[in-house]
């Protein structure tokens, strides 16, 4: 049954053209001719069991006309003349009946007996002769009809499968459940002498137009009456039947849930894989559709129209979307390009299809678009077939060997996706051990998500080890950093000298190298800043000191250094630098070179100078250049903007002013850099603070 509304997708599209073709030729021998004699009531005999209601009752298409008098329909009246009427037989095919399992002997509806294209309403009366000392009676509904009914006991209402509480409206239909009613008393037949009474038995159906397979139609198993004790056992057998019947989806959809649950746990270890979050997706999908599917035979939270709805419009156009993607993003392919944008317009046209079917149970669309509709979905989601095998064709071609691995998931879900199209082919596709029904389909994504489950295992295991292998670099790159660093204070000849660095991450792109020259006495400072934070701007950093010092082999003047820096990062994709490189001559001469770096401080107050381009950006730079004197007591400081762009949690910026106010104070570079740190860091932060003190006069040593 879970499976009926996909089934309808291939076998009215071959179906049903076939009968219609047919039955105007087929009419003179298929309708039955109405028995114009009265109806003989039939003798029942009880035991200590319930007997099927065969018939031959008395069938009618159309809906009765209300009674003027009793308000009641005029067909339920036990005294109504059901003479002209046809005559229909509930006689399963032969073989031994199971009440509890009437689909083993499923009685064909009304379209193979005579009505090949009717829907809607019909009714259906019995006539009983019962003793009259028989024991307190019971009726056990149709274990399976195609729509919802009323019964009557002699023109009275006993019960309903559907809701009917919406006069004037079409019922609810829901899946046929169990359902029992207690016989009222019976009517007395003619004299005292007879001793047998009269019931007369009335069905009221509703049939919609989505029940449209050849066979379908009204009755499928013959209602049961027995001693009310029987039919009370006999409805506690169905339903135990009907529970059963579900255990395998109940549970299917417990792993399922629980294996979303593992699935979405794994993005916590790695959050860069897209796999983990459209797995889990995927999986709690099926595990939603064995709930609707457990919550639409069982309870009547579920109409069968919503079912239907969200079966056909939700959940299979995901389910065979959501795998197709799931293969896409395991191999991680990018071409074609084209892929993605197919799976989704296949997601909408095959929903899109499924609701035009799904309508038809209401009557919300005209029966001449059930064809195309159907033909629609069938073409659809053979579509999806070749894009699979294309995906996973593609994912080998790439990986190798290691794309095989796939395979054994693969293969049950592409299986059980088709299940209705092997249903054509007279393949198997359901089983019921030990009562339990299981669909193919299910079978199919239970070996996949067990497969899946393994390979997802599997890929965080080598994820884990990559992203050890990826810290270990990190700290490499880390250790090499702090080794290309200088002292955080060094004393020279007239200069004390303090530095301080705080990387936003584990590695930093804020670089500078403090470096005096070995002949002249002169220092050489170069600061800078490179585009980015993490492993990518330590490998830029790193290359860029190698490049400071070999340059110092020829040359330290800060203009050449500027330059060959800038050579360096030409033509690198995303490698720019701001950088100032600051030579200090013996005396306190000061040459300053800038490239988009922050101007130093001087005293507390910023160096004015004009700005530039970064590093890297063009083969021909024109830097920014002054010289100026540091005189005995000055003090010079170099910031990254990573002092200023400091941001707090209410978003404010630590500012030029907080800076110019640390600076007035005398605070030292580790101050500085603390201060800033604490208010809320957000890039590198690196601070050199230069003072100029008095040099020693060597001949009073």
């Amino acid at each position: 049954m879970r499976r009926r509304f996909g089934s309808a997708l291939i076998l009215l599209a071959l179906g049903a053209l076939a009968v219609t073709t047919t039955a105007f030729a087929q009419s003179s021998s298929q309708l039955p001719v109405p028995d114009p004699k009265p109806q003989t009531p039939v003798p029942i005999t009880f035991g200590q069991s319930v007997i099927p209601l065969y018939g031959p009752w008395k069938f009618q298409v159309g809906d009765s006309p209300i009674d003027t008098k009793t308000g009641q329909p005029l067909w339920a009246e036990p005294d109504f003349d059901d003479s002209h009427w046809e005559s229909l037989d509930l006689t399963p095919p032969a073989g031994k009946f199971d009440p509890a399992h009437p689909d083993a002997l499923r009685v064909p509806g009304w379209r193979s007996k005579g009505h090949p294209t009717y829907s809607g309403w019909a009714w259906c009366r019995l006539a009983l002769s019962l003793p009259e000392n028989s024991p307190t009676l019971a009726l056990a509904g149709p274990a399976h009809l195609d729509g919802a009914y009323q019964v009557f006991s002699n023109g009275a209402l006993l019960g309903t499968m559907g809701d009917f509480a919406k006069t004037g409206k079409l019922p609810t239909i829901y899946w046929s459940h169990p359902a029992k009613f207690v016989l009222p008393p019976a009517q007395s037949i003619g004299g005292s002498a007879t001793h047998e009474k009269l019931q007369i038995l009335t069905f009221r159906v509703w049939t919609p137009p989505s029940f449209n397979f050849p066979d379908q139609g009204g009755f499928h198993s013959p209602p049961l009456i027995g001693e009310a004790g029987s039919v009370d056992a006999e409805y506690r057998l169905e339903w135990t039947a009907r529970i059963r019947d579900c255990a395998y989806s109940f549970f299917e959809g417990l792993i399922l849930f629980l294996l979303a649950i593992a699935a979405a746990s794994l993005i916590v270890f790695d959050r860069s894989d897209p796999i983990y979050p459209v797995v889990a997706a995927v999986l709690f999908l099926n595990a939603s559709l064995d709930v609707a599917f457990s919550l639409a035979n069982l309870t009547t939270v579920l109409s069968l129209t919503t079912y239907a709805m969200l079966l056909g419009c939700v959940f299979l156009p995901l389910m065979i979307g959501g795998w197709t993607l799931v293969w896409w993003l395991w191999f991680r392919l990018t071409r074609p390009a084209w892929l993605p944008w197919a799976i989704g317009s296949l997601i909408v046209a095959y929903s899109a299809a499924q609701a035009i079917e799904a309508a038809l149970s209401i009557g919300a669309a005209p029966d001449s678009l059930l064809v195309i509709a159907n033909l629609a979905s069938v073409v659809v989601r053979l579509l999806f077939l070749p894009l699979m095998v294309l995906i996973v064709a593609l994912g080998i071609r790439k990986e190798g060997r290691e794309g095989w691995l796939i395979v054994p998931a693969f293969l049950p879900l592409l299986v059980g996706q088709f299940e209705d199209e092997l249903a054509l082919l007279h393949i198997p596709t359901h089983w019921t051990p030990f009562g339990s029904v299981i669909f193919l389909g299910q079978i199919g994504i239970d070996l996949s998500a067990v497969a899946i489950s393994l390979l997802l295992l599997r890929r965080l295991l080598l994820s884990v080890r990559r992203q050890r292998q990826m810290a270990l670099d990190v700290k490499q790159a880390q250790e090499v950093q702090q080794v290309i660093l200088p002292e955080a204070r060094l004393t020279l000849p007239g200069l004390t000298i303090e530095s301080e660095y705080r990387p936003a991450r584990e590695v930093g792109g804020d670089f500078f190298q403090i470096i005096p020259h070995k002949t002249d006495g002169s220092l050489l400072i170069v600061a800078g800043d490179v585009t980015g934070k993490g492993l990518k701007a330590g490998m830029l950093v790193a290359l860029l000191v190698g490049a400071v010092r070999s340059t110092l082999d020829w040359t330290s003047d800060p203009m050449a250094v500027l330059r060959a820096l800038n050579k360096r990062l030409l033509g690198r994709a995303d490698a720019q630098a701001t950088c100032l490189a600051m030579r200090i001559e013996v005396g306190g001469e000061v040459t300053l070179a800038n490239a988009g770096h922050m101007p130093p401080y001087l005293n507390g107050e910023p160096i004015a100078m004009e700005g530039a381009l970064p590093l890297g950006m063009t083969e021909a730079p024109e830097f920014s250049v002054m010289r100026f004197q540091l005189n005995v007591g000055d003090r010079l400081v170099l910031l990254s903007d990573g002092i200023v762009e400091a941001t707090n949690a209410n978003g404010q910026l630590f500012g030029f002013d907080r800076v110019h106010s640390l600076l007035r104070s005398a605070a030292t570079a580790a101050a500085i850099a603390a201060a800033a740190q604490s208010f809320g860091q957000q890039d590198d932060i690196s601070v050199i603070s230069v003072t100029r003190s008095a040099v020693p006069d060597p001949t009073l040593a």
